[in-house]
């Protein structure tokens, strides 16, 4: 088995995920994400954990059409953390995670929000 390529920049984990899902690997979009790792997908639950992450990968990257390259908004960077966001092309709202610069250097994702959308409306609390 070859190594795969590490994020060596917070917004390589965009590029490395789009073509892992591309190529159907579940392993190696999981090996983007720390241990510990929290995904708030699917909608309105979280998988948790690197392990939790490639099963739930495993099941549905068959099912999903291919994904298309988005591009990013500028990264925010402080310290050994970054926050990467893009605007999805489908309209979902936003795309956001936060990353986590690693002991040799490279980019991990520790908190991944792949989809929201803002409320459509929100009612007034006065009146």
């Amino acid at each position: 088995m070859t190594e795969r390529e590490k994020a060596r920049t917070p917004e390589d984990l965009t590029r490395l995920f789009v073509e892992r899902a591309n190529a159907k690997d579940a392993e190696g979009l999981a090996l983007l994400y720390e241990e510990n790792a929290v995904m708030a997908y699917p909608p309105g639950s979280r998988t948790v954990g690197r392990e939790a992450i490639r099963r739930f990968w495993e099941d549905a990257l068959p099912h999903l059409p291919a994904f298309e390259p988005e591009p990013p908004l500028p990264t925010l960077i402080s310290g050994e953390l970054a926050l990467t966001s893009t605007p999805p092309k489908d309209g979902a709202g936003a795309r956001a995670q936060v990353v986590r610069r690693q002991p040799d250097g490279t980019w991990l994702r520790v908190l991944d929000q792949p989809e929201f959308t803002p409320p459509r409306e929100r009612r007034s609390m006065q009146g």
